[in-house]
Order: structure tokens, then sequence, then C-alpha cells
């Protein structure tokens, strides 16, 4: 079984737990108190080497994992599904796990991502409107990361899973070359 593999596997348990109505925590609670958890682990080489080490036992990993858990107020889902990661030797995958739960979990509530490259800095009601205009195409509620680069000249692009709306100066530009050489 593969890396990824694994992590989707513990990040569908989890999402089965925090995404059914009777769950106590909200999967973006769940998602926030992992990232801070994963932000303190990778604060510290120690603690890193600690949980990862097969000569620390599970019974001292749960021990820190608990002291940690208290100082960041986890809620025991969170603290469980960490245990569950010591008890199976996988805590050195906590990131892909994160990482997957989070595209597990916005799959699950309808919602996609999109990748939007900008030649400048948009205002938020350009994000606003272009956010709106890409649920519109695509009929889904997107979670957008917009970011810059200016070799696109002018306009946008925009990539929801494997799809790639172009709209860039720079786009253009090259569908035009494309046609020209075709025709002549």
């Amino acid at each position: 079984m593969t890396l990824s593999a694994v992590a989707t596997r513990y990040a569908n348990a989890l999402a089965d737990v925090v995404t059914r109505d009777s769950s106590a925590l909200r999967p973006e609670a769940a998602v926030a108190e992992l990232r801070a958890f994963e932000a303190a682990l990778k604060s510290s080489t120690e603690l890193q080497n600690a949980l990862i080490s097969p000569a620390v036992p599970a019974s001292r990993k749960r021990a820190v994992v608990g002291r940690i858990g208290q100082a960041l107020h986890l809620s025991g889902i969170s603290r469980n599904f960490l245990y569950v990661l010591i008890d199976h030797r996988r805590t050195g995958s906590l990131s892909d796990v994160i990482h997957s739960f989070e595209l597990i979990v916005d799959e699950r509530l309808g919602y996609a991502h999109a990748e939007v490259t900008s030649a400048g800095g948009l205002t938020e009601a350009q994000r606003t409107s272009l956010n709106q205009r890409l649920e519109t195409l695509t009929g889904k509620r997107l979670k957008t990361r917009f970011t810059v680069d200016a070799g696109l000249i002018g306009g946008v692009i925009a990539r929801i899973g494997s799809t790639v709306y172009d709209g860039s100066v720079r786009g253009q530009l090259s569908s035009m070359g494309r046609r020209l050489s075709a025709e002549g």
C-alpha cells in the first residue's frame, strides 16, 4: 500500500467520525486541531524523532501526545486519532493524513478546490466576483487559493481539478500563435 493510500485510509476513517450528525467535533475544527498539533510537532526535532522512533514505547508517545493535546486544548476525537496513528506507527504520515483529510471532508461537504493565478494582485471584490463566476460555471462550491504570476502579462488561469480555464494574455497569444502556424 502506498503512502497516499495509507494516508487516505486514515483520513477517511476520521472523516467518517467527524461528518456524522452526532459528532461533537466539526470537520473544520478537527482540521484546525490537527494543524495545531502538526505545527507543534514541526517546531521540535526532538519531539518528531521521539514520536517516529520505534525505540520509544507507544505508551510514552501517548503520554507525550496527551500532554501536548491538553496544552493545545485538543478534543477527545483528535487526541484519540493521534493515538491511533501512534499505535499503528503512522505518526510520520501525519502531514499526508491531514492533507487527505481536508480534501475528503471538502468533497463530502460539496466543495471543490480551485487554484487561480493572476498577473497581478486581485482586490477582494475581484476575488469574490471571480469565485462566484467559477462556482456558476462548475456548479460546485469552491475553496479558492489565489496566487500571482507576473509572467501571465494579464488575465487569469483557473485550475479546478483537472480542468484548466485559461483567460490569460499569455494563453491567448499562445493559442493565436498555434492557429497562425497551422494556417500557414
